[in-house]
């Protein structure tokens, strides 16, 4: 059988590059402009239509002498872009602290398997796409004379180096100090006659998102029934250098986000020593008072900072992956990252049980993994519960998350080993892409963050709030009487004084972390190189624009 002369001229190298880019060039739009993938051919045919009409990498006149084979100007731009499109199509949001972050703080005992496969063919996407655009810059003299600004521009909208940019710009100016003259000392200045004990549940992802019924099913109701015992709030946004793991679990425990020692690490391509060592952060606080501190996780806690963090802010005990599966029944019972939830949980009761045989107040700090993106990580008693899981949808895992972590709290509670205890469930942060992902970008996303106990109402509640704002909530939750009822740079959601979000809005203080670096040099105490600073300085000597003195009640707190 012949083969059409149609189908024969498309396997030559003109067309074969045309498409491999066209391809490239649908699916990176399917990615910015957040359109389903079944668009992407849509891009890719009308770049092949512009390059029939233009006739892009046709042979020109035979008396033409042959272009020089050099490099393109424009690869490494392009492997940069591709290198951005993958981050966005992995996680929803590209987070440059977050990749800072994890390469200082260790990126070791990762559970991204899952994602491994899917950097192997972007590898090999990226690199026929280098060979097709090197062909058509050598075979088309008009790409070539136009290719050294396709590089300029490549680079200049990269948001990556944007970012960078911008950021590096912040640490050689030091423009501005607001969020540091914003930040107030956590201090306790009166205890409660009977300190209570505090369980803090994190669950991975989990966000607040979910309770939409129409949108998610019942996958978020185990914790409405839970919240109908406390005080749920709503409308607690993520700020930028709160939207991972380790940075949510310091902005509610030390209320700031989490802005990585970056270039201001005085040995940048060595590991970090210690997380955050510059503020107290609830850890402190409580171990100061005499609490016994656990904090447990199913993945490893040698993986961004997690047991580094938890060691040096007060905490007795620390068990991740490592002390944990060895103390399963079957210890291959673990995924990717760690530890199951329903095996977390049972091991999360005995702990319980140690803490309240001993004498004085304790705190439980635990992490859950079921709900972690890109399909959580359902364990075998919610399979056994709700049926088959098919690999890919995440309500079945955020339903088993909150399943397992009612059951967790009722399993507790009728053995009494909940007395006198403040329980706070909150989501570490919002979750990353997921296969309902276009659901949850439709509107408006906020954090999971609820209180039981004694003395909590029942009730809900809407504020304007973002997780630094958990940290002097669950401080006055204790009983704990706290200075202008602030710590860092978060405000108790239980008193009547507006968080810098309703003072300000997000958009204010995102700002003021891409612009100012004072804040990150106090969080990172320690292990910034020293810096002169003038011997006497007022406060007004800091202050840049009017917009930087702008109700700057805190400076009278500290």
């Amino acid at each position: 059988m012949t083969i059409p002369s149609k189908l024969l001229e498309l396997a030559r190298p003109r067309w074969l590059s045309l498409l491999i880019i066209g391809l490239c060039l649908g699916y990176a739009f399917t990615i910015l402009v957040r359109v389903p993938q079944w668009l992407l051919p849509l891009p890719a045919l009308a770049w092949l239509g512009l390059g029939a009409v233009f006739q892009w990498g046709a042979p020109g006149p035979a008396s033409r002498p042959p272009p020089p084979r050099r490099w393109p100007w424009a690869l490494l731009p392009i492997a940069l872009w591709g290198l951005y499109l993958y981050l966005a199509q992995s996680f929803g949001n590209v987070d440059l602290s977050a990749v800072f972050f994890h390469l200082q703080a260790g990126m070791a005992d990762h559970g991204g398997v899952s994602r491994i496969g899917a950097a192997f063919f972007y590898t090999l996407a990226m690199g026929a796409l280098l060979a097709s655009f090197t062909w058509l810059i050598r075979n088309d003299h008009r790409w070539r004379r136009g290719e050294p600004l396709l590089a300029i521009v490549l680079l200049a909208s990269n948001p990556l180096l944007y970012g960078m940019g911008q950021r590096g710009a912040a640490i050689v100016t030091k423009p501005g100090a607001w969020l540091e003259r914003q930040y107030v000392e956590p201090v306790l200045l009166e205890t409660p006659r009977d300190p209570p004990n505090l369980l803090l549940l994190y669950l991975e992802s989990i966000e607040r998102t979910y309770a939409d019924r129409e949108r998610f099913g019942d996958a978020y109701a185990p914790l409405d029934e839970i919240a109908e015992g406390g005080l749920a709030f709503e409308g607690v946004h993520q700020i930028d250098n709160t939207g991972w793991t380790m940075a949510g679990m310091i902005a509610s425990q030390c209320g700031t986000p989490l802005m990585p020692a970056g270039l201001l690490h005085d040995r940048q391509f060595s590991p970090l020593e210690q997380v955050v060592p510059g503020v107290d952060c609830l850890g402190d606080l409580l171990s100061a008072q005499g609490y016994r501190l656990t904090y447990m996780g199913g993945a490893s806690v040698n993986f961004a900072g997690k047991g580094l963090f938890y060691e040096g802010h007060g905490f007795d005990t620390v068990l991740g992956r490592e002390e944990l599966q060895p103390r399963l029944d079957d210890p291959e019972y673990v995924n990717n990252w760690g530890l199951n939830d329903d095996s977390l949980y049972d091991f999360g009761l005995e702990e319980l049980r140690r803490l309240n045989a001993g004498e004085g107040p304790w705190g439980l700090v635990t992490l859950s993994l079921s709900g972690h993106a890109p399909y959580g990580y359902p364990a075998q008693a919610c399979l056994d519960r709700q049926g088959e899981f098919d690999g890919v949808d995440i309500l079945f895992s955020v339903e088993c998350s909150t399943r397992l972590a009612q059951d967790f709290l009722a399993r507790a509670e009728a053995e009494g080993l909940l007395d006198n205890t403040v329980v706070v469930i909150a989501s570490d942060h919002l979750t990353m892409r997921v296969s309902a992902w276009e659901q949850l970008i439709e509107g408006e996303r906020d954090n999971t963050f609820i209180l039981l106990g004694p003395g909590i109402p029942q009730d809900r509640q809407r504020r304007e709030a973002s997780m630094v704002d958990v940290f002097p909530t669950i401080l006055e939750a204790m009983g704990f009487t706290i200075d202008w009822h602030r710590a860092g740079l978060g405000v108790s959601l239980l008193s009547d004084e507006p968080t810098l979000l309703e003072e300000h809005g997000e958009e204010f203080f995102n700002a003021r972390m891409r612009e100012e670096i004072v804040l990150q040099e106090r969080l990172w105490e320690g292990l910034a190189p020293p810096t002169q600073e003038p011997a006497q300085e007022s406060l007004e000597q800091v202050v840049e624009t009017p917009e930087d003195a702008v109700d700057e009640e805190p400076t009278g707190v500290q």
